[in-house]
């Protein structure tokens, strides 16, 4: 049904795509497959930074380690897969940091990365979240980022090389234990946002002069043997290929580069599913939508750590109710906002995902399928903190998504013979992270993480609840129980051995919100958020 536009304004709708829905997504990857792509090349580059810190510059160790492809054919695109970058500060910035009363920190990390191919270069920017982490009491402090980097294609023969340049390292402080009340309700209307009780810091790193191979992460041969194509270079901004003279390289060439460099997307390569093969996500007569209603499909991947590979989940419904932001604590260079909204998944009814299947090689040979649903033991909280800087009007949120689930396992398969698992296979307890505020929100949850960021006049980067982002974080997947018949085999020491664990890294894709009190539906000059009957109209592409 179609709801009736609200009489009353509606709010402001921050571009910060508030909610980080994909997150609770992140289950699926129970069972994951262990099968590696062939031809790929696994790099670890240990390189010096300097950063600069309220103490000085000081020097820092940055290892960033990655899969990339052999090869690569012209205009076949990929992405660098299991990035991590590692950010090794020194005792000093420790001492600034302490000095600013924090006892733990937060990172994220945004490492430009150079991108060129022959003549003609691009950039990408490649995204990271850290676990939060406690200052150690001597030596240095060690972040490990891991998060969303950009897919990559060359346009024509010739190798394409990756180059990491300057490295900026957003941390959020936080004071030795949270205050306030332990009771999740009583925070609800506060709307504590993100970082209470936290300051932040952005630490800028340059690459030192002396960095070996001048920061060169990884090179891919592109076309058959690598050569240059005899069209000259490729496509990608900022390139162009030699010509016997050089001054006719003017502005009629600059404006061919762009067909040539290196071509850089922000979402990795892959087709959104038809209509057809994803679940219907609209308000009904059982779930009507109020003017502060949102909708929105989720999709991603897990990691299951015990399996060395990756789960796929398929695109889920969301309905979320935005909240309203609330002044946040003061601060004399930002405007700050907080918002807390809410989240459920929607299936047949249920709040649940539908059922998915996933298959692994368990012990590396006996293949094994399973059926599992993700359901909700309790709403899905999501707090987001919109900071507004005086200086420039640059706008930063960081969202955290709490999602109490549990892992339903409704058949299983093993060597291509089901196991009976019973009605009641499922995890202990929901899949539990580490909670960067732990008083105020107590209890098992899983922890997503996204940033996002506005220049003014500029599209919005990273993760906003309206138009939708990557969200990442780990968990811990818990023992398993219920599995298995009275008369027949008690199946919860297989899985829990197969998969139950910590560590798990989990990447969500939420796509763009439809708004459901003010819909905006496809014209031929503006992209569409709802269609004619306010279901969402982007379907997300999973994201490795």
């Amino acid at each position: 049904m179609k709801a009736q536009r609200a009489a009353a304004p509606r709010p402001p709708r921050v571009r910060a795509r508030t909610t980080s829905i994909a997150a609770f997504v992140v289950l699926a990857a129970l069972i994951p497959t262990t099968a590696s792509a062939s031809g790929t090349q696994e790099i670890e580059v240990e390189l010096p930074y300097v950063c600069t810190l309220p103490s000085g510059q000081l020097p820092t160790t940055v290892r960033i380690s990655a899969e990339f492809p052999e090869r690569a054919d012209a205009g076949e695109t990929f992405s660098p897969s299991g990035v991590t970058t590692t950010v090794e500060l020194p005792a000093e910035a420790v001492a600034d940091l302490t000095g600013r009363g924090a006892a733990q920190v937060r990172a994220a990390t945004r490492l430009e990365v150079g991108v060129a191919q022959n003549e003609a270069t691009a950039k990408a920017t490649w995204r990271g979240g850290a676990e939060p982490v406690a200052l150690p009491g001597s030596g240095p402090l060690t972040l490990v980022s891991k998060g969303d980097v950009p897919s990559v294609a060359g346009r024509g023969d010739g190798d394409l090389t990756f180059t990491a340049g300057t490295l900026a390292v957003d941390l959020a402080l936080d004071a030795a234990a949270g205050t306030g009340s332990t009771d999740p309700a009583a925070s609800r209307p506060a709307a504590t946002g993100p970082d209470s009780d936290s300051d932040s810091l952005t630490v800028g790193c340059a690459l030192a002069e002396d960095a070996p191979g001048q920061g060169l992460l990884a090179t891919v041969r592109v076309g058959a043997d690598g050569s240059p194509s005899p069209g000259g270079s490729p496509s990608g901004p900022g390139g162009a290929s030699r010509t016997p003279d050089r001054e006719a390289r003017g502005h009629g060439q600059e404006e061919r580069q762009g067909d040539r460099s290196p071509e850089v997307l922000q979402t990795p390569p892959g087709a959104a599913r038809d209509r057809d093969d994803v679940p219907p996500c609209r308000y009904d007569e059982q779930h009507p939508p109020t003017d502060v209603s949102l909708n929105a499909y989720v999709t991603g991947y897990a990691n299951v750590k015990k399996m060395k590979g990756a789960a796929y989940l398929p695109p889920s419904c969301l309905l979320i109710e935005q909240g309203i932001p609330v002044d946040g604590p003061p601060d004399p260079e930002h405007i700050i906002f907080d918002t807390v909204s809410w989240a459920n998944f929607h299936y047949q009814g249920r709040k649940e995902t539908p059922p998915f299947p996933s298959t692994f090689l368990s012990f590396d040979f006996a293949p094994v399928k399973a059926t599992m649903v993700l359901e909700q033991t309790g709403p899905i909280r999501i707090d987001s903190r919109i900071k507004l800087r005086l200086s420039d009007f640059t706008t930063v949120t960081d969202t955290y998504v709490r999602a109490p689930l549990v892992v339903h396992v409704t058949d299983l398969e093993v060597n291509g013979t089901p196991l009976d698992v019973g009605p009641d296979c499922r995890t202990e307890t929901s899949l539990t992270s580490a909670d960067p505020d732990p008083a105020n929100h107590p209890g098992d949850h899983l922890v997503l993480y996204g940033r996002g960021e506005q220049i003014i006049g500029q599209e919005a980067t990273g993760y906003l609840l309206l138009s939708g982002g990557t969200l990442s974080g780990e968990t811990t997947i818990p023992a398993f129980t219920g599995c298995g018949t009275a008369d027949g085999e008690d199946l919860d020491r297989l899985l829990t051995a197969s998969v139950s664990g910590p560590g798990n890294h989990i990447k969500q894709v939420q796509g763009q919100t439809c708004a459901i009190a003010a819909p905006v539906f496809p014209t031929p000059e503006t992209p569409g958020q709802c269609t004619e009957d306010l279901q969402p109209y982007e379907i997300p592409v999973a994201e490795h």
